[in-house]
């Protein structure tokens, strides 16, 4: 009987894992691209960290393109010409291997494209919301909302959890992600900042922030407190003052409970003896 139940267990395990990968593989390249593509890729827009896809094809062959899509690195890491150039142009920033992709979805996203750059417009070519002025007041609320002080709306974790930025954060922040101080010039500026935003592609950000998607009245906000901190300018607030006080008395508080720790001993050590001697 135990052999039974383990050769049953064994077929389903087996037939879950088969009918999953094919759900997977027929499942619609439209929606794969706008969750795994559209962060760093446009259809006709422009460019963004990442090539505008529009008529790709035209620039390399569908062979070169589907083993460049299921493994950007190793195309990068074997010396290829073109994979070189498209590196350069996008500052150094390698394209991710992006999770559960397979031959089927690379063929059916290209095919997509394809049909895509045939359109006079697609519906990819890119957000306007980003063609928004950045403020001043777009400046402050990003301070907030990268340091935590001001909650996202949708419950998601503050950026400095994972990342440090130049002068901010008490500990200086967290070191799960990169460094992104100089960020905003280095994954592209203003454009491609605020898509990546809106949907984080990473093999990290991605399953935390497609539960709680950043806002988009949160995305330029934080664009402004990059783009800032690229610049190297600094934001003084109330807040900042604020915080810089308590963390000044608490400082206080903890050297003069030190100094009693060190020294209190020491001085009743000289006191106890002159007293008694006084006495006696």
């Amino acid at each position: 009987m135990k052999n039974i139940f383990s050769i049953n267990t064994i077929i389903s395990i087996t037939l879950f894992i088969n009918v999953n990968s094919f759900l997977f593989s027929q499942s619609d390249p439209e929606e794969f691209f706008e969750k795994n593509c559209f962060s760093c890729h446009t259809i006709g827009g422009g460019r963004l960290t990442g090539p505008d896809l529009k008529d790709v094809e035209k620039r390399k062959d569908a062979a070169w393109l589907e083993k460049f899509i299921l493994n950007p690195e190793s195309v990068i890491n074997s010396g290829d010409a073109y994979a070189s150039k498209l590196l350069k142009e996008a500052r150094g920033v390698v394209m991710p291997k992006v999770a559960n992709l397979d031959q089927s979805m690379s063929r059916a996203l290209l095919k997509f494209i394809r049909e895509e750059s045939s359109k006079e417009k697609s519906r990819f070519a890119g957000s306007t919301f980003a063609d928004r002025p950045l403020t001043e007041e777009d400046y402050m609320i990003g301070n907030e909302l990268f340091i935590g002080t001001k909650r996202l709306k949708n419950k998601g974790p503050s950026c400095i959890s994972c990342h440090e930025i130049a002068g901010e954060g008490f500990l200086g922040g967290g070191l799960l992600g990169p460094d992104l101080t100089e960020a905003y010039g280095r994954l592209g500026g203003k454009k491609a900042i605020a898509a990546w935003l809106a949907n984080p592609s990473s093999e990290t950000m991605s399953p935390i922030y497609k539960k709680h998607p950043i806002d988009e009245d949160e995305v330029l906000p934080l664009v402004a407190f990059l783009k800032n901190k690229a610049e190297g300018k600094d934001i003084v607030s109330d807040a900042h003052d604020f915080n810089f006080m308590i963390f000044g008395f608490i400082g206080l508080a903890l050297c003069l409970v030190l100094f009693d720790l060190a020294w209190g001993n020491r001085l009743r050590a000289v006191r106890k003896p002159m007293v008694k001697g006084e006495l006696s």
